[in-house]
């Protein structure tokens, strides 16, 4: 077993470190979501919290960690006599991104429970987790469904496993701890939610932190054992001022006009419901515990609303998180009562101190340290500077996007199996049942009535005496579901001088965000492939990172030739790599354009061969048609013959969305099939 990296020894990351120590001195506090960049300590800082956490007490022999001072009555493996247990360390447990719902809550043996009538449960890694940490790196990959299980059995301290009327119920209280790269896509609002507490952090770019990370890191790698040893003392101080404050916080008093606070801090940032003043309130009372007071103070509330408040502000996914600090301190101030001349910082030479800077400002000491967050509502400006030129021409500055707007629902035909989602019909783990089929391994999903059916005819020559079904084996089916997966969508958008009217851009974009927002909502991709001058690019790789895309797309420059080849070439590029990276989620294509294609060697020719390429392999396409002026050459509607699909104007584009667009695309291709 290696040896963690001790937690004292985290260069900066000040709110990180705190807010990871305020759950261990108060579990319902309710957990940390951690965001950042990679390369940030934030795996490394979660899984050095598990050495400070002091040693539980637990039943001999119980596989769910029972107390031995006040065992769970409901254990599946009890009931356990009060008495004395065995000492063992903390555990953390990590949930890989990857992991079944089995290997989530546990597995039923089904069929020693349809034919012995016994409860034979497999304990999964909620059970593994109780009284421990649960972490998950990049749960924002995680599936809906698990993420759902898990903030379930946070919530109500107990896990359900239920599977054809039997049932297992077993104790789950754990520190949550989860980790996110924001570019990688975002959590859903209220999944965000169930969160207690959440971080921002980002690299120091003071020269002299960075390098004081990599002398530790580097000390740590040549001799783990001797870097921890030397670490030791600064590593028993936390742990122990950790149980002191766990002993202290029953005594914390929480006074009404520190209630007075929260709650008007949380009406004056219109955060949804009631969970964010309780999370509040009990980060509070954790902060004083931890500063060893017994009483809060207005500077505990303060840090607890940095700490709870910015990521259940955002409305939809283009709303940086972050939290207006002069509207909190004069709420704090207009609701106070006095504590303006406490001590801000009452234990600043403790880990963690008296609380960092605000997430949106990032965790380091230094200003403008959080890196891009501050600049990205200028990233489309029209007054900004004019960029440089790929082809050659005088490049126009970025036209702003129109204002997004509601789409309708956007599928792709057939039935697929691809990741789950919103979108498009495909066979999943979840969903209704449409039939049953012989299990594939491990049977997950029992379909009672099949399995029943297929072990009756065999009762008399089984030898079946009493009451009880005889099952086999061979006898189980497998129920087979329908639900919906997510799709990518990627844009193939002309950005030439032909199609630099600011107008017709600020439409072209206004309906990448539409599609960008509605993708967040039902778990799809988005890819955004640019044209122009000579040469394409991949201005968006696929992704479900809306505020990334947000950034990118109002930032789209516009100017030079028409090298339409080269964006259909691109765009086919682009569907290759994620065919294997995901062989399963299907794709729409959709091509804005004017049609034109100019530069190279017989440009049009070249276009129409690239078209065919997506056509053969009968990817779903549209061509939304820019052309504009009297005269019309219809390039647009050739292009969509050779591509095997449709074109509309963009006109129609804005007028009945881009969903419409698909349902004809989907038409057409049943029709060409």
């Amino acid at each position: 077993m290696s040896t963690p990296f001790p937690f004292t020894a985290v260069v900066g990351q000040d709110d990180l470190r705190l807010a990871l120590l305020l759950n261990a001195v108060s579990p319902a506090v309710g957990g940390v979501l951690v965001r950042g960049e990679k390369g940030t300590a934030k795996s490394t800082a979660v899984r050095a919290l598990s050495a400070l956490l002091p040693e539980v007490s637990v039943v001999s022999g119980c596989r769910f960690s029972c107390d031995p001072a006040g065992p769970d009555p409901a254990c599946p493996d009890g009931p356990h006599e009060p008495g004395n247990g065995t000492a063992r360390p903390a555990r953390m447990v990590e949930l890989p991104v990857g992991a079944s719902e089995d290997r989530l809550v546990g597995a039923l043996d089904i069929e020693r429970a349809l034919s012995e009538g016994v409860k034979a449960f497999e304990p999964g890694l909620l059970a593994d987790a109780h009284r421990g940490i649960l972490y998950v790196d990049e749960v924002n990959l995680l599936h809906d469904h698990l993420v759902d299980l898990l903030l379930d059995a946070a919530a109500m301290g107990a896990s359900y496993v239920e599977r054809e009327g039997v049932s297992v119920r077993h104790a789950s209280k754990f520190l949550l701890v989860g980790t996110m790269n924001p570019e990688e896509g975002e959590l859903r609002p209220q999944l965000l939610d169930r969160f207690g507490l959440t971080v921002e952090v980002a690299a120091s770019r003071e020269p002299d932190q960075r390098v004081e990370v990599v002398r530790r890191r580097l000390a740590y790698d040549d001799d783990p054992a001797g870097f921890t040893a030397r670490w030791a003392h600064e590593e028993s101080a936390v742990r122990a001022r950790i149980v002191a404050a766990r002993k202290l916080l029953p005594s914390v008093l929480l006074g009404d006009g520190a209630l007075r606070q929260i709650a008007a801090t949380c009406a004056a940032f219109e955060v949804d419901g009631m969970r964010a003043d309780i999370v509040m309130a009990r980060t509070a009372s954790a902060l004083a515990a931890w500063a060893g007071r017994t009483e809060v103070l207005a500077e505990d509330v303060r840090q607890a609303a940095l700490l709870a408040l910015p990521h259940r502000r955002r409305r939809n996914p283009f709303d940086a998180p972050g939290l207006d600090e002069d509207k909190l301190d004069e709420t704090l101030e207009e609701f106070g009562g006095g504590s303006e001349d406490e001590d801000p910082d009452p234990d600043p030479d403790g880990p963690g101190g008296g609380g960092g800077q605000p997430p949106s400002g990032g965790p380091d000491e230094g200003p403008d340290e959080g890196g891009d967050t501050g600049a990205r509502p200028e990233a489309g400006e029209e007054g900004g500077e004019p960029r440089s030129s790929g082809g050659g021409s005088a490049e126009q500055q970025p036209a702003r996007a129109s204002e997004p707007f509601r789409t309708k629902m956007l599928s792709v035909p057939g039935l697929g199996e691809g990741a789950a989602g919103r979108r498009s019909r495909a066979r999943t783990e979840h969903g209704r049942t449409t039939g049953a089929r012989r299990p594939q391994g491990a049977l997950t999903k029992l379909h009672l009535a099949a399995t029943v059916q297929a072990a009756a005819p065999h009762q008399r020559a089984r030898g079946r005496s009493g009451r009880g079904l005889v099952v086999r084996r061979d006898d189980l089916r497998q129920a087979t579901r329908e639900g919906r997966e997510g799709n990518l969508v990627l844009f193939v958008v002309d950005a030439s001088g032909s199609m630099a009217a600011r107008q017709r851009m600020s439409a072209v974009k206004g309906a990448v965000l539409s599609l960008l927002l509605d993708a967040y909502q039902r778990r799809d991709k988005v890819g955004l492939v640019t044209f122009r001058g000579s040469d394409a690019e991949v201005a968006l790789p696929p992704t479900s990172s809306v505020d990334a895309a947000a950034v990118r797309l109002e930032s789209l420059p516009t100017g030079g030739r028409t090298p339409l080849a080269a964006g259909l070439l691109r765009a086919h590029e682009v569907l290759r790599v994620e065919r294997l990276r995901d062989p399963a989620r299907r794709a729409l294509v959709v091509v804005v354009t004017d049609g034109r294609a100019t530069g190279g060697p017989e440009p049009v020719a070249l276009a129409g061969r690239a078209a065919r390429l997506f056509a053969a392999e009968g990817v779903a396409s549209v061509v939304v048609d820019c052309e504009s002026g009297p005269v019309r050459l219809g390039l647009a509607g050739q292009l969509a013959g050779e591509l095997g699909g449709t074109a509309v104007t963009l006109d129609e584009l804005r007028a009945d969305s881009i969903a419409g667009l698909v349902r004809d695309v989907q038409g057409n291709s049943r029709r060409a099939a």
